[in-house]
């Protein structure tokens, strides 16, 4: 940071800030043994056992180690049996719980967010929160806090916003339900790690405003909700690692919020031992490179008082104090309730279906004629991202069966219109003849094939290699010399997607993309022992007769709806925000041959849409878990109102958006990334800047209209009352989501968003309903960060409601006093 919160500020916010918090994001109060302890001491139970603890038995509290009865979690800290402290399992699960048992894969955050519902963020938190302690899991690697800043970060999916207050109204409610269910949560990641790339290294530099204002409003309800514990992220901040940032880790979290819960890294993220000890850090994951053995040698030389490991270990107890894990009965662990779970995730899918066009009535499906399913997430189902996100659900049916399903006798046709996973080689192609389909080698062999790929004509080629095992044992294929399929550095290779990287039958998947003259190439593969492999391959020619089958198959129907994709995973940002491979071909080549052509996104953030104006709908379905089928199809067809409104702006294309043209801002230059656009993200910076997004922040559309009038706002001293009528002019029950945006204060002198969100609220009505409602904004929300605390904005204050940042229906003004 700039400029660091001063010890003297901290202290006057410490006895207020968590009240701020909880009001700011209209938290309820959260269950007793859930909240965090803001007093500096442990209860007796805990100080008994510290005094017990030997130095040994305290250091390994304090890292992560091996766990001998494995469930597939991502951590484990061995217990002290003698003393009756029990190990801890930590499990990530941002949509759900990822171990190798089967769990309910819930809808991406993105989605769950989209519903603008911090009531239904809590209960997804709850069947997390159970189903991880039915699985024997003690710690929730989730929610992850961090701000959609740009639209190529890797994890978006993962979190819920471009906005503060709706991601720390969500962030809030989830922990209170992961905890309220007996399981810790872990607010991650601390802080600004907004971006994949480089994130293991890059230094983020950010002025006091905008990260108290924007990016430290998530984490700091998560604070005020209880959370257990806090995970520190991988980059830096200010040149020092976030996980030795005392101005983070102790200045902020601990003395300004009163967090009283532990922090620990993020997976590899520790740097230093004494230094991180004493910024704030209280564990090291996975492993005890520097809380381990160094910790030990630090305490016997005099570089680490004791104390300080003795302060690391009570945190750590006293949360797990708090949760009763320290109890001689502890709480018993219940059954997991498959059938609540996805009962759970169903609703949530529909409830954050995004509608983001619906042209001529294309939608919903009626069923009076044959309906084209085209796109290959219409014939296999896409459950979730890669990396942290991935669950092993306990079923996921495919759209084209849940609409086959439901199309009650009506033709379905599904054609392919994007190979994935590649076409088989045709053996004349290679000599020595070769059927590269199924290649299995026995154990304790070596296969090994020479020869030479023969092509026609000069195409681009893209293999597709399909093994069993692991990524380092992969069968070797080189062509004219070259390794197509080398060992990706560092851990890109095993964060690789959560569709595109695994085939239907379950082998790996890694593609290679070469353009390729005529005439003959060597080919040479070498397999080792028990390896299972095929090698496919699609070109440019493949590609344009899959687009023909789809056209013909759009022509012969009366709907089409097709699924498009983009596989997102932790550890790899997008290089743009277009769909990979031929996909806007494809869906430029459909509508042109059938209008009625419906484009159902399965993608992890924003996307580009050069075709928008030639398709009839646009549905946006993000990574919908093991229901998104059925809930896609009840949406489509009308079943249900698509409930969903975006949580970030969708930019034109890969030049219109915050971080555009501007390297420092994203992905960083000579290693560091400004956060220049400062107050000014997302939906704000458009709006500063007059650039037209595709689709603003807030937009989603209805089966059915609304009205919207009799605004009327009431300063309170405690807060701003906004109340209008909302009226549902529309033939049939839908929902609605009015949102209440607050502009700048003519009396701060201190840059300001045109205009930021300052409340919502989701309603459904039945036709003709009309419904008066009041929103509330907290005094935080009119608020802006100068010298060390917030500071009211007053003044004369103009207020709006609407749909969407963009269509902002009614306009009043009020004047904000202290």
């Amino acid at each position: 940071m700039t400029d660091p919160v001063s010890r003297r500020s901290a202290l006057r916010l410490l006895g207020g800030a968590v009240a701020v918090a909880a009001a700011a994001t209209g938290a309820a109060t959260p269950p007793a043994h859930a909240r965090d302890r803001t007093d500096a001491s442990a209860g007796p139970r805990v100080e008994g056992l510290i005094t017990k603890l030997t130095l040994a038995e305290k250091i390994s509290l304090l890292h992560g180690a091996t766990d001998p009865d494995p469930l597939g979690q991502a951590g484990y800290v061995p217990g002290v049996p003698r003393l009756g402290i029990p190990p801890l399992r930590l499990a990530d699960g941002p949509a759900g719980v990822r171990v190798t048992a089967r769990a309910t894969a819930l809808p991406a955050p993105v989605l769950l967010a989209s519903a603008f519902d911090p009531d239904l963020a809590r209960r997804y938190g709850r069947v997390i929160g159970h189903e991880g302690r039915a699985l024997g899991q003690d710690v929730l690697l989730s929610p992850m806090a961090n701000l959609i800043r740009t639209p190529y970060a890797g994890r978006n999916f993962e979190t819920f916003s471009e906005d503060p207050l709706l991601s720390a109204d969500l962030v809030a409610a989830e922990i209170e339900g992961i905890q309220g269910e007996g399981l810790v949560a872990t607010v991650k990641h601390f802080a600004l790690n907004n971006q994949e790339k480089d994130r293991m290294s890059i230094d983020v530099h950010v002025d006091d405003q905008t990260l108290n204002e924007l990016e430290l409003r998530a984490f700091e309800a998560a604070v005020a909700a209880g959370t257990g514990a806090v995970m520190g992220a991988y980059n830096k901040v200010d040149a020092t690692f976030a996980c030795e940032n005392k101005a983070l880790l102790t200045d902020v979290l601990r003395e300004r919020w009163g967090f009283g819960g532990w922090v620990m890294t993020d997976w590899n993220a520790a740097h230093s031992t004494a230094k991180s000890l004493d910024a704030g850090l209280d564990m090291e994951m996975p492993d005890g490179r520097y809380f381990g053995t160094a910790l030990k040698a630090a305490v016997a030389d005099g570089s680490v008082p004791e104390h300080h490991v003795d302060r690391a270990v009570r945190r750590i107890l006293t949360v797990m104090d708090r949760f009763g894990l320290l109890a001689d009965s502890p709480p018993p662990r219940p059954e997991r309730d498959a059938e609540k779970g996805a009962a759970v995730a169903l609703e949530v899918a529909k409830a954050g279906a995004t509608l983001l066009r619906n042209a001529h009535d294309t939608l919903p499906l009626t069923g009076d004629g044959p309906l084209a399913v085209i796109g290959p997430t219409g014939g296999l189902p896409f459950v979730s991202g890669g990396g942290s996100a991935h669950v092993v659900p306990d079923r996921a049916d495919s759209p084209l069966d849940t609409l086959t399903a439901r199309a009650d006798g009506t033709q379905v046709t599904y054609t392919l219109g994007e190979d994935l996973f590649g076409k088989p080689i045709p053996p004349a192609a290679l000599s020595p003849r070769l059927d590269s389909e199924g290649q299995g080698v026995d154990a304790g062999r070596t296969w090994t094939y020479d020869g030479t790929l023969t092509v026609a004509d000069p195409d681009e080629w893209t293999f597709v290699l399909h093994y069993s095992g692991a990524p380092d044992s992969r069968p070797a294929v080189h062509l004219d010399g070259e390794d197509l399929f080398p060992l990706r550095p560092g851990w890109e290779e095993w964060f690789s997607g959560g569709l595109v990287s695994a085939a239907p039958d379950g082998l790996n998947v890694r593609r290679a993309t070469r353009r390729l003259t005529t005439g003959a190439h060597q080919l040479r593969i070498t397999a080792h022992g028990g390896q299972l492999f095929r090698l496919r391959h699609s070109t440019g020619a493949t590609r344009e007769r899959d687009v023909a089958d789809a056209v013909a198959a759009a022509r012969a129907a009366r709907d089409v709806v097709l699924f498009a994709y983009e596989d997102a995973t932790e550890g790899q940002d997008r290089t743009t925000i277009a769909l990979p491979g031929n996909q806007n071909r494809l869906i430029e080549a459909v509508a042109a041959a059938n209008p009625r052509t419906t484009v159902v996104l399965n993608t992890s953030s924003a996307t580009s849409m050069p075709w928008l104006e030639r398709v009839g709908a646009v549905l946006q379905m993000y990574y919908p878990g093991q229901e998104g089928a059925a809930a896609t199809t009840a949406v489509l067809f009308g079943d249900t109102d698509p409930g969903g409104r975006l949580t970030q702006s969708f930019p034109v294309d890969d030049t219109h958006h915050p971080v555009a043209g501007d390297p420092r801002r994203y992905p960083g230059a000579d290693g560091v990334e400004e956060y220049s656009e400062g107050v000014h993200a997302g939906y704000r910076w458009y709006s500063a800047r007059g650039v037209r997004p595709l689709f603003p922040f807030g937009h989603g559309l209805s089966y059915t209209s609304f009205s919207y009038d009799d605004l009327e706002a009431r300063w309170l001293r405690d807060g701003l009352d906004v109340s209008f009528t909302v009226r549902n002019s529309g033939p049939r029950e839908g929902i609605a989501v009015p949102q209440v945006y607050i502009g700048p204060s003519p009396d701060l002198r201190l840059d300001q968003a045109v205009r930021a969100l300052a409340g919502y609220r989701r309603l459904a009505l039945r036709p003709g309903e009309r419904r008066r409602v009041t929103v509330r904004v907290s005094p935080r929300s009119l608020s802006s960060w100068a010298g060390g605390s917030f500071v009211l904005g007053t003044g004369e204050r103009e207020v709006w409601v609407g749909a969407s940042a963009g269509e902002l229906l009614l306009r009043t003004a009020v004047r904000v006093t202290r």
